[in-house]
């Protein structure tokens, strides 16, 4: 592989535009002090190619075109009245300044925004309000305060597995996870379950939307 092409977006406003994140040769770093309104954002490079640095999005909407895993950096951004749409995994939204002290941890805050059109698997919403968001609907399921409610959620009889790995630990999740989504059939397959197993008990719960 050769060398990667740095292409560095700050210091400016964009709106109306369609902003393509797609050159697999290039890392991309957008911001600081970058705003982006009313534009479509398609992404289609891996996290580690994607950099944000104290971004805007206002009213965007995002193509998820490639699976995005383990993107941690949107805590760097805000966005407001957004909408995702594609495959997101393991990634970490809103305001959680403490994950690392530097100025554009500082920045991040999610309100909203409209994840109905993505299918999220392990993804954290931090430091905001839930009902300002929408989630996406079943197959995917998304536990609301789950560190508040996870005493009530351990008293329910959880497939062993899915239990011992997602249940009994939520309590244990960042004092700022605000919401938790995951994606049945994936987590179904990692701890030996089935979708209908965990809809049958997610059904009890009024802390949990699908």
């Amino acid at each position: 592989m050769g060398w990667l092409k740095n292409v560095i977006i700050e210091d400016k406003e964009i709106t109306n535009e369609r902003f393509e994140v797609t050159d697999k040769e290039s890392l991309y770093f957008l911001g600081p002090n970058l705003t982006l309104r009313h534009c479509t954002v398609v992404l289609k490079v891996p996290a580690r190619r994607l950099h944000l640095l104290g971004v805007r999005f206002i009213d965007c909407t995002f193509e998820v075109k490639q699976e995005l895993k383990n993107h941690q950096e949107w805590i760097c951004a805000s966005l407001e009245g957004c909408r995702f749409k594609g495959r997101l995994t393991g990634c970490d939204f809103g305001h959680w300044p403490e994950y690392l002290d530097e100025p554009a941890y500082q920045l991040g805050a999610i309100k909203d925004c409209d994840f109905t059109e993505a299918r999220l698997d392990g993804c954290r919403f931090m430091g905001c309000d839930p009902a300002t968001l929408r989630f996406p609907k079943w197959p995917c399921f998304t536990f609301i305060d789950p560190i508040g409610r996870a005493a009530e959620l351990r008293g329910a009889k959880w497939p062993e597995l899915f239990g011992g790995v997602v249940i009994d630990k939520l309590h244990k999740q960042p004092p700022r996870t605000s919401a938790l989504t995951e994606h049945a059939p994936t987590v179904a397959r990692q701890l030996d379950t089935t979708p209908e197993a965990l809809k049958a008990l997610i059904e009890k719960f009024d802390c949990i939307v699908y």
